[in-house]
């Protein structure tokens, strides 16, 4: 599947569609299965910013920002994680917008 962030254009300039922010949280097998490398894949090279972490009760929350149309296409993946994943629940939230975040980070 190939990413790709749109941009809107306006008077002949290319500037940045609007950007959402939302956190999600994924629970089931979600640990262990390279989860978290590939979501910050995937966020990379949607040109989104955020991050992803495991939490102690075996879920993986993150956050992400950026264009909308990528931040959708980061929920449908993250509904489904990557191969050995089993994602039984999937929920995700808008979020206020950091402004301090520059890439997409693995946290702690």
């Amino acid at each position: 599947m190939a990413f790709t962030t749109p941009a809107r254009r306006i008077r002949g300039h290319e500037r940045p569609a609007a950007v959402k922010a939302v956190r999600f949280r994924a629970a089931g097998r979600v640990q262990g299965v390279c989860f978290r490398v590939a979501t910050r894949e995937v966020g990379e090279r949607l040109g989104l910013r955020g991050w992803v972490r495991n939490r102690g009760d075996g879920a993986v929350e993150g956050f992400i920002e950026g264009d909308e149309a990528a931040v959708e296409a980061m929920l449908s993946f993250c509904r489904e994680g990557p191969s050995g994943a089993e994602v039984e629940r999937f929920t995700w939230e808008p979020a206020p917008v950091d402004t301090t975040l520059a890439g997409f980070s693995i946290r702690p």
